[in-house]
Formats: C-alpha cells, structure tokens, sequence
C-alpha cells in the first residue's frame, strides 16, 4: 500500500510517499531525517500488518510544508537524506496528486 504525506505550497503539491509492502521497518529512515519527522510503528492503514512500518509521525503531518523544505527536491539534497538511507527503496519524494 502507497501512504500518501503532502502539502501544497507555492510551488504546487508535493508528497512524501512511503510503499508499506517494500518498508521492512529497519528505521534507517528515521536516523537520517534531519527533521526528526519519520517513526516506525505500527501500521495504522494496514490492522492485519504484523511487522512495524516506516511513517510521518502525528505531530509533524500538519508541519511537513516546514519540516519538509529543507530536502524538498529543488531546495535542499537530492535525493533527500530519507530516501538514500531506505534500502529497500520505499521512499519517495515527488511533485503533484
């Protein structure tokens, strides 16, 4: 399953997306984010998922326009610290819906 985490700003729509049939919840993710807005934890889409899941946590998805810019593809490191350290290839960053 595809879980979806976006804003819309100036420069249009943009989402950090998170494939949970590719995350194996190694937190990897989570250790780069400079902005501390990845966990791992259960997976709240998925209730019959037993193994832990790479995620935004609560309080940062109403912030992702802020905490997020920094590594925005045009604005920051490309491809973001979070994208290069999942392995597995599970995170993405892309413009539009």
């Amino acid at each position: 399953m595809l879980a979806n985490y976006g804003f819309k700003d100036g420069s249009g729509n943009w989402f950090l997306q998170i494939d949970t049939d590719k995350c194996d919840g190694c937190g990897k993710c989570v250790e780069a984010c400079p902005a501390n807005v990845l966990e791992v934890g259960e997976d709240e889409y998925d209730p019959f998922r037993d193994e832990p899941v790479a995620k935004v946590t609560v309080a940062e998805r109403k912030k992702l326009r802020y905490s997020c810019a920094p590594c925005k593809p045009g604005y920051g490191e490309e491809p973001a610290p979070c994208v290069t350290a999942c392995e597995p290839g599970a995170i993405s960053h892309a413009d539009g819906w």
